[in-house]
């Protein structure tokens, strides 16, 4: 106690002086409508900038979690696309058959990328679902903007994509709304731009026209977007136009993925693995 009171014999200047400087502003900010509103005003907007601050710091905690929903929405989406594009594919093939009638044809997954290069000859992804989740090899990979990839290994919960701009990846693409198909091949170099093969000569081609794929292959549906013509050339043979193809994957910032696992696969290989087999037996 004794302590306490020199405590406070020896600091009574600062609190008289505190004590005074409060009942001067207390009358001031009480009997002056000018300085009170500077008051307030200069309160309230500290206040708002640190709720403000907050607020920012908040939202990105939760930036995660939000992509994450965003992401399940469109892979949702993604799964609804692809059955009705099969659906009209296979309406188209014939009319009597009914939409009800048609079997889900498509699954989607989805991933996020942990590894990419970007810079190589031949580039890798990895993704982090793997057999575990249901991905096995030659499955196909897409994001929200287009085609990604093709799977090429699988470990329990990862897997290799071998992307877009690998030069060993060959894709069957067309041109929407027409019947010119091609390949698309990466040939080094950007991690933006790739090449559309094989394209006939009598094929009208413009600068701008939409890239797909053209559903040949039990990998991809038909209809997904790969990229858009940025120039049209020839083959170094002549005998084809060679497209430069923007692609609208972009690479160098791809963060959420989707595995496309087409439940029809295994019967379609069974039966051309079939059909090889009867066609060697006989010669």
């Amino acid at each position: 106690m004794r302590n306490l009171l020199d405590f406070l014999f020896n600091f009574k200047h600062w609190f008289l002086f505190i004590f005074l400087e409060f009942i001067c502003l207390t009358v001031l900010f009480n009997h002056d409508g000018y300085q009170k509103s500077v008051y307030f005003t200069t309160a309230n907007e500290a206040v708002g900038s640190t709720y403000s601050l907050i607020s920012s710091v908040t939202s990105y905690l939760n930036l995660s979690t939000e992509n994450q929903s965003l992401e399940a929405k469109n892979e949702e989406l993604r799964k609804q696309l692809y059955e009705l594009q099969q659906q009209v594919y296979e309406l188209k093939k014939d009319s009597n058959r009914h939409i009800s009638g048609l079997a889900p044809k498509y699954n989607v997954v989805s991933a996020q990328v942990v590894g990419a290069t970007t810079h190589k000859s031949n580039n890798l992804l990895t993704i982090n679902k793997g057999s575990a989740d249901g991905i096995k090899e030659e499955m196909g990979v897409v994001s929200s903007n287009g085609v990604v990839g093709i799977v090429y290994l699988t470990s329990s919960h990862y897997s290799i994509v071998i992307p877009i701009i690998n030069t060993t990846s060959k894709i069957s693409c067309k041109l929407r709304g027409t019947q010119n198909f091609g390949t698309l091949q990466w040939f080094k170099g950007r991690a933006d731009v790739a090449y559309m093969t094989d394209v006939p000569r009598h094929s009208q081609v413009e600068k701008g026209e939409v890239v797909l794929t053209n559903g040949y292959s039990d990998i991809f549906p038909p209809g997904i977007p790969i990229g858009f013509v940025i120039e049209k050339g020839d083959s170094p043979d002549g005998m084809s136009y060679l497209l430069k193809v923007g692609l609208y994957t972009k690479f160098e910032t791809i963060r959420e993925v989707s595995v496309i696992t087409n439940y029809n696969k295994p019967e379609r290989k069974a039966l051309e693995s079939k059909a090889d087999s009867l066609l060697n037996n006989i010669n």
